[in-house]
């Protein structure tokens, strides 16, 4: 029952009332990066949402408009460089995933559930699909994030098994459980991983995200 209805119709009200809520934080961060660098104010990329049908997620842009596309940032070698004044400082209290409520508000995604792989993540959604994670609608937050966040998306089967225990055991408390962990994480600035030194990718005019 909450799964099935109650969990989207939670999702929908309270993105709305967020977007309208921080509509003043969002033109503050429009002007803002606009400001600090050239570029668009979102970035968009595609990932994989509920039974691996592709979207395109919405964040605010963090790095410069040449940096690598499709890369993500914790694989991404030197990824500093890129990384923007004003987008040092979003990612470090994650602001620039509040774009996201715009996914959820169209049922693209939910406040909380597995967060979404990109659609060249070919490991990790495999791994997924031994534990019915990808049959779940992707989050804002979730299990693996408030277990690890960055660390843990280095090791695939470990992330996809937390992934399978959110999707098995969905549930109200198991829900306010990750949001108020959640906000633990941020605010004590939990495993965030700025790039590596071991790999290098082609740049496709665009940015990567976590």
């Amino acid at each position: 029952m909450y799964e099935r209805h109650i969990k989207r119709w939670l999702d929908a009200i309270l993105s709305l009332v967020a977007l309208v809520a921080l509509s003043p934080l969002f033109l503050l961060l429009a002007v803002w990066i606009k400001l600090d660098s050239k570029g668009p104010v979102f970035f968009q990329q595609k990932r994989v949402g509920m039974g691996k049908k592709y979207f395109m997620i919405y964040k605010f842009r963090t790095m410069r408009a040449d940096a690598p596309h499709d890369v993500p940032t914790n694989d991404l070698r030197g990824s500093k460089q890129y990384i923007t004044r004003l987008g040092r400082l979003m990612r470090v209290t994650s602001v620039d995933e509040l774009p996201q409520l715009i996914n959820i508000l169209k049922g693209e995604m939910s406040m909380i559930g597995p967060r979404p792989a990109l659609w060249n993540q070919y490991d990790l959604i495999e791994e997924r699909d031994k534990y019915g994670a990808n049959d779940v609608r992707p989050g804002l937050s979730g299990w693996a994030q408030v277990n690890g966040r960055d660390y843990l998306s280095r090791d695939i089967v470990k992330k996809a098994r937390r992934d399978g225990e959110y999707a098995q055991h969905i549930s109200f408390w198991f829900d306010l459980k990750c949001f108020v962990l959640t906000f633990v994480k941020v605010i004590n600035r939990q495993g965030i991983v700025e790039g590596k030194d071991t790999k290098t990718y082609p740049v496709k005019n665009a940015e990567d995200e976590k």
